[in-house]
């Protein structure tokens, strides 16, 4: 199925996991993705863990697939020549280097949008373009940390924690694609390019939307809650007697099927905790209480239970059950691609499809610099001996 971005050209400088992630969905979007890297090394996550039999890196298959890859040395003045000469005719750029480093190598907006006025150009780095941290690095955890996520995240009276996924990271990914789009959109109206400027930890403070609601609101600097909603009750996670846990979260409505199928009479009868105000002043007693009767059951007993009643449940799934749920399957979110090294290899899909269309095909993690060639003969308008000069130097 051909994607909605089919005509569109990335150039992707980018490396590791936020610009990969975003480009990677630009890539099985229909965009023609060509990625920058290193001669000889590549992105740094190709060598990273976990790695497949020949060597390669199912961390770098995650977040590279439908790209094209290009070994170019920016440090070179004749490899920045061909990065400019790509640049000219793509839509899209995005790079990740610190404030400053792609300007120091004529690589920067100003640079590549005088040859080419419609250029989206997306910079993600940690901190953004101005600021007095805007030439620190990090990393996701650090961004957590720094962030106040970390705070937020864990059992009230354990430590802090990070979450379970690099969130810092996969969240900067997707504000790089709703960039990348949104000046596509300009472009469409207006003509021209603009820069966009995403930081890592602007990004991870905006997801404190309802924490800042409640600190603005009430003056009150969230804590740690585990599984359980600050403001609303029942929601939470609880164990069941078989030893596996299930998590509730209802609301007013559901709190009367909940009370019935648990057997907590007393509790319904109550008219102090029919509206959730009530429930949240009295959390202690109702959490008690609920632990208490979800005890008495298996997890999957109850869960189907409280489903037939309509009551908001689920399940606490490992990765390999989430994946292997039956609706998972059916909507195709596993799919496979096959690489020339390591062969067949599982792919969790781009989650976006069409109502009336099959899933996003799958694309192909590049091997390192296959593309090189070809892309520098076909886009940067390079003579084979031209690009057998460059081979020689060591700049591709």
């Amino acid at each position: 199925m051909t994607g909605p971005l089919a005509g569109t050209t990335v150039l992707d400088f980018s490396r590791v996991l936020a610009g990969p992630l975003a480009t990677q969905i630009l890539a099985e979007l229909g965009a023609a993705v060509i990625k920058v890297e290193r001669p000889r090394a590549g992105d740094e996550t190709r060598a990273f863990e976990p790695r497949l039999p020949q060597g390669e890196s199912a961390y770098f298959f995650a977040f590279n697939r439908g790209k094209r890859s290009v070994t170019l040395d920016l440090k070179d003045p004749r490899g920045q020549d061909v990065a400019r000469r790509l640049a000219a005719g793509a839509d899209i750029v995005v790079e990740n280097f610190l404030p400053g480093a792609m300007d120091r190598l004529g690589l920067g907006y100003a640079d590549l949008s005088a040859g080419n006025p419609g250029l989206v150009y997306v910079s993600a780095t940690g901190f953004g373009q101005s600021g007095p941290d805007r030439t620190r690095k990090g990393y996701d955890t650090v961004f957590q940390a720094l962030s106040g996520v970390m705070a937020m995240t864990g059992e009230p009276a354990g430590p802090p924690s990070k979450t379970g996924i690099p969130v810092a990271d996969m969240t900067s990914g997707l504000w790089v694609v709703i960039a990348a789009l949104s000046g596509l959109a300009g472009r469409a109206a207006t003509g021209r390019g603009r820069h966009f400027d995403v930081s890592m930890m602007d990004v991870q403070l905006s997801l404190h939307a309802l924490n800042a609601a409640r600190l603005f609101a009430l003056d009150e600097d969230p804590v740690r809650t585990g599984t359980q909603h600050p403001g609303r009750v029942p929601s939470a996670a609880f164990q069941a007697g078989d030893g596996e846990w299930l998590h509730i979260s209802g609301s007013d409505q559901h709190w009367a099927p909940l009370c019935e199928v648990l057997g907590l009479d007393d509790l319904a009868a109550d008219s102090s905790l029919r509206d959730n105000s009530g429930r949240v002043e009295q959390r202690a007693r109702v959490l008690k209480a609920m632990r208490g009767a979800i005890a008495r059951y298996d997890r999957d007993v109850l869960v189907k239970e409280l489903r037939a009643a309509d009551v908001p449940v689920g399940a606490v799934r490992s990765v390999r059950e989430a994946l292997a749920d039956p609706h998972a399957v059916a909507r195709g979110v596993v799919g496979e691609f096959t690489h020339p090294a390591e062969g067949p290899f599982p792919a969790l899909r781009t989650p976006l499809r069409e109502t009336t269309g099959e899933p996003l095909d799958l694309g192909v993690p590049p091997v390192l610099g296959a593309d090189t060639e070809d892309v520098l003969a076909g886009r940067a308008g390079l003579t084979a001996a031209e690009i057998e000069a460059l081979r020689a130097a060591g700049v591709i």
